[in-house]
This record gives structure tokens, C-alpha cells and sequence, in this order.
């Protein structure tokens, strides 16, 4: 992979609490691509070293949290190297699971499909209020729009997103890439909301203090908060009972509605399996193709 990655910013406060921030790597955006992901893998392991009382996750990027994966990249790579991608994508998110301490994202600005994936391997989410543009709230986006393009998540969101809101809503906008708003978002109970833009990464470290034991929940190395676990199994399931036939209806809605039968079936590595899978294959047909190269042609 070429040169060793460096560690990204890590700073401890006087409580041993860790912030770590994602500097933005493409303009004033943060995407998720490879030495960004490499960056990420070093300072994981180094934070876990260090042993903090809490992790901050915040980012460095003025107006967004994380633009997600990089889909540029995507687009060109074999079928290999994006099964290798996302895999390694996969085991780095996951190191954030095996913190001795709990964790929490601090989200200051849109949050989408990798970027919401990663935020979600944390324990909590606390989010900045939408905020003001010639004195009215502009509230910016959250979810997974991976669907919108005709391809699926494949960083764990089609079972981690789920766990942490109606589940019937969540999988009915995992399978159709319908995005929220972070008021919708803050009502649906997927992230809590800070007094304000400044204060927060108050509010996420004083979410730490009241939270100290979610490393305990995940010791079996899985996310807190995913939809095998025990306080939302049964609610995923019926949800998933009554949407498979009509969320499975569109092959991005059937790809989504896989991943999360393997999740409720076969575990969390069997969920993250079948994203790989079905990402590469739908990235790979005429209708994923098209819609990548149409986003990506508007971005320019």
C-alpha cells in the first residue's frame, strides 16, 4: 500500500477524553477513500493504546461530517479491488468496536452513506442543530442514499440503521436511498441534538459522561447498536417480515433486504458479506452504472 499512513489529529483532554478529527482530504470534504480509510486504521489503534476514558469522533470539514465513499474510485475499480476496498473499509469501522471505552460521533453537517455508516459504528451520535441562513433553520441531510444510485450500502448500514430508529421506516429508506433531514432525524431518536453548533462537542463529550459503559455491550466486537442484538431483534424482524415483498421489488431494494435477512439470520459478518457482495455486483449493471456516472457528472 506504499507509504505508512500518519495518524490523524488526537487530542486529550484534561477528563482523558479523546477527540480525534477526520481532516478533510478532497477540497473542504472529508471522503472516505483509501489513504483516508489507512489514516483512520492508525489512529484507531493508536487511541485504543492510549486507553481514554471516552472517543470523540469529530470531523474537520467546515460544512459536512463525512461526503461518504469515494464513488470516483468505485467506479474505476475492478472487482477485486472493490471487494478489497470495501472489506478493508469494513475492518477498519470495526476497530471502533473494540474501543475499552465508549464512543460517540460528533456530527456537525451532512452525513451520508459512509459517512453516516462510520458514525454509526459509534456508540452515540450527537448532532449540531440545522443551521441558520438569513435567519431561517436550513437543515441538512442524513441517511444512506446509496439505493438512489441503484447500488446498496457496504459498510454495515443496511443493519446498523435499523437498530437505532423505527425500523420499518429505516428499512424502507435504506431500500429506496430516501434521505432525513437532521430534524427528522434527531425526532426519529437517531442522533441527539446539541444546544448549538458551538457547543458541540460539549454536548457529545457530556453524552460520554452520561454513557460510560457501551464498551461492555460490544464485546463481542460488533457494533452496540446493530439490528442482531437482543433490544431490537424482534422489532427488526417483524418490520422485516412485513416490508421484504414490497421493499424487494427494485434489485437495489432486494440487495438491501438481503443484507439484512443475513444480519437477523446468520450474524453480523454474514450481513457485511452480502453488502460486499451486492454492491459490487449492482455497481456492475447498466442501471448502477448510469446513476454513478450521472452523480458524479453533476458533481463536477
Amino acid at each position: 500500500m506504499g507509504h505508512m499512513a500518519t495518524a490523524l489529529p488526537i487530542s486529550t483532554d484534561a477528563d482523558r477524553i479523546a477527540t480525534i478529527t477526520i481532516e478533510p482530504n478532497q477540497g473542504p470534504m472529508c471522503i472516505l477513500d483509501q489513504p483516508l480509510i489507512q489514516r483512520l486504521k492508525v489512529t484507531f489503534e493508536t487511541v485504543r493504546e492510549q486507553k481514554p476514558a471516552g472517543i470523540v469522533l469529530a470531523s474537520g470539514s467546515p460544512r459536512v461530517f463525512i461526503a461518504g465513499a469515494d464513488l470516483k474510485s468505485i467506479a474505476a475499480m475492478s472487482q477485486p479491488e472493490l471487494e478489497n476496498y470495501l472489506k478493508y473499509g469494513q475492518e477498519v469501522f470495526g476497530l471502533l468496536c473494540t474501543m475499552p471505552c465508549s464512543t460517540v460521533a460528533a456530527v456537525n453537517g451532512a452525513v451520508l452513506g459512509g459517512g453516516l455508516e462510520i458514525a454509526m459504528h459509534c456508540d452515540g451520535l450527537v448532532a449540531a442543530p440545522a443551521p441558520l441562513k438569513d435567519g431561517l433553520p436550513k437543515p441538512y441531510p442524513i441517511g444512506l442514499p446509496e439505493a438512489g444510485l441503484n447500488i446498496c450500502p457496504g459498510w454495515g448500514g443496511t443493519n446498523l440503521l435499523p437498530a437505532r430508529m423505527d425500523p420499518a421506516d429505516a428499512l424502507s429508506r435504506t431500500a429506496t436511498g430516501k434521505t432525513m433531514t437532521i430534524d427528522q432525524a434527531a425526532a426519529a431518536g437517531l442522533v441527539s441534538v446539541a444546544p448549538s453548533a458551538e457547543r458541540l462537542h460539549d454536548a457529545a463529550k457530556a453524552w460520554l459522561r452520561a454513557n460510560p459503559n457501551e464498551a461492555a455491550k460490544r464485546r463481542d466486537g460488533e457494533p452496540s447498536r446493530w439490528i442482531g442484538r437482543d433490544m431490537c431483534r424482534n422489532r427488526v424482524e417483524s418490520a422485516f417480515t412485513a416490508a421484504s415483498e414490497s421493499l424487494g421489488q427494485t434489485d437495489h431494494g432486494r440487495a438491501c433486504m438481503k443484507a439484512v435477512g443475513a444480519g437477523l439470520e446468520h450474524g453480523w459478518a454474514a450481513a457485511l458479506e452480502v453488502e460486499r457482495r451486492e454492491l459490487n455486483r449492482l455497481r456492475n449493471e447498466p442501471a448502477g452504472k448510469s446513476a454513478i456516472d450521472a452523480f458524479l457528472n453533476k458533481a463536477k
